[in-house]
C-alpha cells in the first residue's frame, strides 16, 4: 500500500487517507469501481479495473446486470477482485455532470459503496475520484461531495466494520483540488 499525504481520524477509530497513487494496486478489503449503470467497464477507471481483474470481473458484473437490472447511484453492485489484490469491486454508478441533482448522486453513490462494504463485513476499502474522469464532474466540487459523505457516513455509523477509506487519486490536479478541500476543512495534513 502507498503511504497516506494526509489522515482523518474519525471516532471511535475509523481512519480516511489522502493517498496519490493507483486504485488497482490497492491491498484493500474493496476498491470501488466509478461504473456506468450497466457495468460496461470500456474506458477510463472501470476500463483499467477491467483490464487489470481480467475477464471474470466484467462476466460478474454482466450477470449481475442481467439479475437485478440497472445499478442506481444509491445501490452500488458487487463482484469479485478477479486478478486485483482486492476481494471484491464495489461498482459505483457517479453521476454524469450536467445531468441534474449531481451533488446528492454522488454523495449516495459514495454512501452506498460504504454501505455495500460494511453489509460484507469489510474493514477497508479504496474509492477513485468518482465522476471526475470522462464523467466530467469538476475535481473540487466532487472533493467537498465525496469527503463529506464519507465524514457523516463515520459520524452516523460509528460502529461499522468499515475502519479505513482511502481516496485514491492518481494524478496531482485531482490530488490538489482534495488536499484543499482537505485543509478547507481545517485537518490540516
Amino acid at each position: 500500500m502507498t503511504s497516506a499525504l494526509a489522515e482523518r481520524t474519525f471516532p471511535p477509530n475509523h481512519v480516511l487517507q489522502l493517498v496519490q497513487g493507483d486504485v488497482t494496486a490497492e491491498q484493500a478489503d474493496a476498491i470501488v469501481n466509478a461504473a456506468n449503470t450497466h457495468l460496461q467497464h470500456g474506458g477510463g477507471v472501470a476500463g483499467i479495473i477491467s483490464r487489470k481483474g481480467g475477464p471474470a470481473i466484467q462476466r460478474e458484473s454482466d450477470a449481475w446486470v442481467r439479475e437485478h437490472g440497472p445499478v442506481s447511484h444509491a445501490e452500488p453492485a458487487v463482484t469479485s477482485g478477479g486478478n486485483l489484490p482486492c476481494r471484491y469491486v464495489i461498482h459505483a454508478v457517479g453521476p454524469v455532470w450536467g445531468e441534474g441533482d449531481v451533488d446528492r448522486k454522488l454523495s449516495e453513490a459514495v454512501t452506498g459503496s460504504l454501505r455495500a462494504a460494511a453489509q460484507l463485513g469489510l474493514s477497508s476499502i479504496a474509492f477513485p475520484a468518482i465522476s471526475t474522469g470522462i464523467f466530467g464532474f469538476p475535481k473540487e466540487r466532487a472533493a467537498v461531495v465525496i469527503i463529506t459523505a464519507i465524514e457523516n457516513y463515520f459520524t452516523g455509523k460509528p460502529d461499522s466494520t468499515v475502519t479505513l477509506v482511502r481516496m485514491i487519486l492518481y494524478d496531482q490536479p485531482t490530488l490538489d483540488a482534495f488536499a484543499k478541500i482537505w485543509r478547507e476543512k481545517g485537518w490540516g495534513r
